[in-house]
């Protein structure tokens, strides 16, 4: 923050900042495994094409954010993180304004130990999830889904319908009744042979393309088109995608049962190839540990 790295809990954001009281801001999540980065340029191209969605300056080109992520996570000594890069809107430099371009953009980053969105323990047991009821999806004409924000009040609501129902997470649907994300994860299913994965609403997330890329590389033919709710319970897998875990095989949804209540193959297997994939030197960008 402000250049420097320091402890998470003397980070400080004013209370008049526009990504606190309009939640203007963007940002992007990059995992760090086995003290490298996986995938770095994308999430920094994906951060940036973020940036220019919601027309933030915040002065730095890809090889300064990537420099400034290096540094904080090389100080952390974390070997396995969660690191995110955020894009503020800032105070206006006006007192009182209220034009956006008076505004200071700026750019903070923050690593803490890896993220999982569903425990682990919990996937091995079988995870649940839950079809949003009383929530839909901000429609994408009204906030892009596919520039990362933090505007989670859908996913908010549908995580509390789904905790008090029993379940693990949420995912919502658009207003046409079409499957769309939950709250940090892209929805696969498997349906007739083919991977399927809703394209519209959603997160063109970095590890739904390596998904889609290890599928394509082992084989696996693969649909990226709307995903009506019907045709989610002819599936006979359903799993997810997520920075924070990877691939998340689906035991159940709402009252459906899946690959007999247990991690579906071709989800397993994909899992497997995830952390598989985070291995490939073409994908990981070492980072230099002051212990070495």
């Amino acid at each position: 923050m402000d250049g420097a790295v320091i402890p998470v809990a003397e980070a400080r954001i004013g209370v008049t900042d526009w990504g606190v009281t309009h939640s203007d801001t963007v940002y992007d999540v990059v995992p760090v495994r086995d003290g490298a980065f996986f995938r770095l340029a994308d999430y920094i191209a994906r951060f940036r094409d973020s940036m220019d969605s919601g027309r933030f300056d915040i002065g730095m080109d890809g090889r300064d954010i990537a420099a400034a992520l290096t540094a904080m996570v090389a100080r952390s000594g974390l070997r396995d993180a969660y690191c995110a890069m955020v894009a503020m809107r800032g105070v206006p430099q006006l007192p009182g304004s209220r034009d956006p371009r008076d505004c200071k953009n700026h750019f903070y980053a923050w690593a803490v130990p890896y993220v999982h969105v569903i425990r682990p323990e919990t996937l091995a047991q079988g995870a649940k999830l839950w079809v949003g009821k009383g929530m839909r999806r901000i429609p994408a004409d009204s906030v892009n889904p596919r520039a990362k924000n933090y505007h989670w009040g859908d996913f908010t609501a549908g995580l509390f319908e789904a905790k008090e129902a029993g379940f693990e997470t949420v995912v919502l649907l658009d207003h046409a009744g079409n499957l769309t994300e939950g709250p940090g994860f892209n929805l696969f299913a498997l349906i007739g042979g083919k991977v399927v994965t809703p394209d519209t609403g959603v997160l063109h997330g970095v590890t739904r393309r390596t998904v889609l890329d290890i599928c394509a590389e082992i084989g696996l033919d693969c649909e990226t088109r709307a995903l009506p709710l019907d045709q989610l319970w002819t599936a006979d897998e359903v799993f997810l995608s997520s920075s924070g875990g990877g691939v998340l095989p689906i035991v159940q949804v709402d009252d459906r049962i899946f690959a007999n209540g247990a991690p579906g193959p071709v989800a397993a297997r994909l899992s497997r190839l995830y952390w598989d994939w985070t291995a490939r030197a073409q994908y990981r960008t070492e980072i230099a540990y002051p212990d070495g």
